[in-house]
């Protein structure tokens, strides 16, 4: 018994001095503090402990805060000797008066509960209170993707009364911009967080009236570097790898044709990874413009091929013709006839082992070929046929069209002059 009443529950003593303290069953705190007098002051201030991601697809964004209230309840003053105030868990918040802020244009949001409510109230002797929660939310944040991927997006988190107006309750930052913390820790993948800041207005409402509207603005600036990697390297390479076919015979169309398709269907593949992950708006993104572009000139890198094709198709016809015509009138059993180019004179075509000119188109008509008609003399021996051999060698014919040559300059001219603007432009 001695020891039963020197060990006496604590707790049970001190929880009825605390409701006689804060007298919370004699008041009607379905009311706010002075109701009916001017609007009570709500004192914010806000500790952002994590960014936990940014969607572009929903365009929205998940931040994890620390929300504090101050105000002045003078309902639940209580005297003291020693000034200290009293902290209190969830559990009394459902009893009295708190601010009903809650977040605009959130889509989701809750409070955390492990391991049990993370609610802080504490109540100071002269009425003053501190109203602590830990939230989670997900809210709406308009964005631009008209520079995307190099791009700078300004989200912000906005806190408002729902049933208060500005009359009732003025809802303000207590220490502006000092009210905003953020933890030094906070990173992002894809982002870089290059400021938090606070701002404040009134927002209207017809058919409720004036409310007092606080912001938690941050600005965010993409990290390029991925994208570089994943995105505008390859197709910058796809673009190189097309001129590739400038440098192959005109001759070996399964070659030409088979590397201008390959990069065609890459090209392809990687604009449509990229619109993968973005949501489908209606204008055109910075990335759009890169990756289209590069599109064109693979495209156009193909049509060259069908060009050169066709005009060497044309041209081989019309010397064909010419072979036919002054063939058929030299009436010597041994004869050929070959193809020089320009450069070649007078002097070389009659140098040639074995063979001696015999007729020749006049000059008009020869502005870039000169068809030859060499006749064989009976004097050739085999070591002059292997001369000609060697000759033959030299490949007198040229392979090369000149649209192949022009492109060689012209293509990777034009792309560079592209990138130029496009980098000035857009970073």
């Amino acid at each position: 018994s001695h020891i039963f009443k020197k060990n006496r529950d604590l707790t049970k003593a001190w929880k009825g001095k605390t409701e006689q303290l804060l007298r919370v069953d004699e008041h009607d705190f379905t009311m706010r503090p002075a109701f009916g007098g001017p609007a009570i002051p709500v004192g914010v201030d806000v500790q952002v402990e994590s960014l936990d991601s940014i969607s572009e697809v929903d365009m929205d964004f998940t931040m994890t805060l620390y929300l504090r209230h101050y105000w002045k309840d003078e309902r639940l003053s209580f005297p003291s000797t020693n000034n200290k105030s009293m902290t209190f868990d969830g559990r009394l918040v459902k009893k009295i008066w708190v601010p009903d802020v809650f977040f605009v244009h959130s889509k989701r949001s809750f409070i955390h509960d492990t391991t049990t409510d993370n609610i802080m109230l504490r109540v100071f002797p002269d009425g003053h209170v501190l109203y602590s929660m830990r939230v989670t939310v997900t809210a709406m944040c308009n964005m631009d993707f008209s520079h995307f991927p190099l791009d700078s997006q300004t989200c912000s988190l906005e806190l408002e009364s729902y049933a208060y107006t500005d009359e009732d309750l003025m809802l303000y930052w207590k220490n502006g911009n000092e009210s905003l913390k953020t933890d030094e820790k906070i990173s992002l993948s894809q982002f870089l967080i290059q400021k938090f800041h606070t701002t404040s207005r009134l927002a209207f409402y017809s058919s409720t009236g004036w409310y007092n509207r606080l912001y938690i603005n941050f600005t965010l600036r993409r990290h390029i570097f991925f994208f570089l990697l994943q995105t505008y390297f390859p197709a910058t390479l796809m673009v190189m790898l097309s001129w590739v076919s400038f440098w192959i015979d005109r001759r070996a169309v399964p070659a030409r044709v088979s590397l201008g398709i390959t990069t065609v269907l890459t090209m392809s593949t990687i604009i449509t990874g990229v619109n993968a992950s973005m949501p489908r708006v209606s204008y055109i993104k910075a990335v759009d413009i890169y990756l289209w572009v590069s599109f064109v000139f693979v495209f156009l890198s193909v049509l060259e091929y069908a060009a050169v094709n066709y005009l060497t198709t044309v041209q081989e016809r019309k010397e064909r013709k010419l072979r036919e015509r002054f063939s058929c009138s030299c009436g010597i059993p041994h004869s050929k006839t070959m193809m020089l180019d320009g450069n070649y004179s007078e002097s070389d075509a009659n140098s040639l082992a074995g063979y001696t000119r015999n007729q020749m188109v006049p000059e008009e008509e020869k502005p870039e070929k000169m068809v030859v008609h060499l006749a064989m003399s009976n004097e050739s021996n085999s070591s002059r046929k292997r001369g000609l051999k060697g000759h033959v060698g030299l490949r007198i014919i040229q392979n090369t069209h000149a649209i192949d040559k022009y492109s060689r300059l012209i293509f990777p001219g034009t792309y560079i002059f592209f990138n130029l603007i496009y980098w000035s432009v857009f970073s």
